[in-house]
């Protein structure tokens, strides 16, 4: 049963905290949407800087990488793939960029959601655009070599009409009287992870999926805060909420409110940042250099300070260099080598 039955939705209730959350949600985005309209030129650099950490971080959850300057050559150049890991990572690009440029011409529907997953694979010979056609399992898989398995998906025979009937369902429910939107959405994705489609990627397209019906529904965060990033930020949490929530969806029995606690603190903390950062476009040196300190602390591996610089627009190159400093100072930083291949790295002591 999709979380769309009516009887599902009918024992659908919401606490008084919940409520405040989604309130406050539309507050923020009502402030964005007149920030975005009075001054749309000075936040270029925050998509750019989006569209190159989502592509990154969406990819690396998926275990997939590429050296940072790979990625943001294949984001930001035209650049070809040299090898598997950068032909997903350029899919994931034209996927990303199809949907921040002609999101208002994209239904949520099942031909839109496989040329999504076919984009994925464009770039080399993969079941790309395709429903699986064996069923698979969602499994958790250790360090140690060990496994468990989160979830049983739909099974392939089954699948192209649970996909018909997920689109069907939230088609309806947006309809007037709408359901809320940032309740629509995030159910929209549990249920289509729950169904896992597709043999691979299934992740990926669903993060795109939650980036486009955000679009659809006015709320443009993603396209100045990598909410990829977020997730993988606090990916226990993401895959936590999402098995707890999955459990008994087969049965129409499951509670989608962990998934949907988790998916409005993700969004609450990309409109969060995304004030902030504004506040750093138009404010003094004491928002800059906390802008700094957070972009550091999110780095993950070495860096180097021209890194820092393309991920705080606005910033000076002198001002990066004292935030390190007193970040070595403090401990939390070092800095490895010497001259220009010189990369500074969390201290792990």
């Amino acid at each position: 049963m999709h979380s769309f039955h009516p009887a599902f939705l009918a024992r659908l209730s919401f606490t008084t905290d919940q409520v405040a959350a989604l309130s406050a949600l539309g507050e923020a985005r009502g402030r964005q949407e007149l920030f975005v309209h009075q001054q749309p030129e000075r936040l270029e650099s925050l998509r750019q800087v989006a569209v190159i950490e989502s592509t990154e971080s969406s990819n690396r959850i998926e275990g997939i990488t590429a050296p940072r300057h790979r990625i943001e050559a294949l984001v930001l150049k035209p650049t070809i793939p040299r090898d598997r890991s950068e032909q997903e990572i350029a899919g994931y690009r034209d996927a990303l960029s199809l949907i921040h440029e002609s999101h208002a011409h994209m239904p949520f529907s099942v031909n839109v959601l496989l040329q999504l997953h076919g984009m994925l694979y464009r770039y080399h010979h993969a079941d790309g655009g395709r429903f699986k056609m064996t069923d698979n399992q969602i499994v958790e898989r250790h360090p140690d070599g060990s496994a468990r398995v989160r979830f049983q998906p739909t099974p392939a025979v089954q699948t192209p009409q649970s996909m018909a009937g997920l689109v069907e369902g939230y088609r309806r429910v947006a309809q007037p009287p709408a359901l809320q939107p940032l309740v629509g959405v995030p159910l929209a994705i549990l249920d289509f992870l729950c169904i896992h489609p597709f043999s691979d990627g299934n992740g990926r397209v669903a993060r795109l999926a939650t980036l486009l019906l955000l679009y659809q529904n006015g709320y443009t965060v993603g396209r100045y805060i990598s909410l990829e990033r977020i997730f993988e930020e606090s990916k226990e949490s993401y895959y936590e909420t999402l098995e707890r929530s999955s459990q008994g969806w087969h049965e129409g029995a499951h509670d989608p409110h962990p998934w949907l606690d988790y998916f409005w603190g993700a969004m609450q903390r990309a409109c969060s940042e995304f004030e902030s950062r504004v506040g750093v476009l138009s404010g003094g040196r004491g928002s800059k250099s906390e802008l700094v300190r957070d972009t550091i602390l999110r780095r993950i591996g070495p860096f180097a300070i021209s890194d820092i610089e393309r991920d705080c627009p606005g910033v000076s190159r002198e001002l990066v260099r004292l935030v390190l400093r007193q970040m070595r100072d403090e401990g939390v930083m070092v800095l490895e080598g010497r001259g220009r291949g010189a990369k500074w790295v969390k201290n792990k002591r």
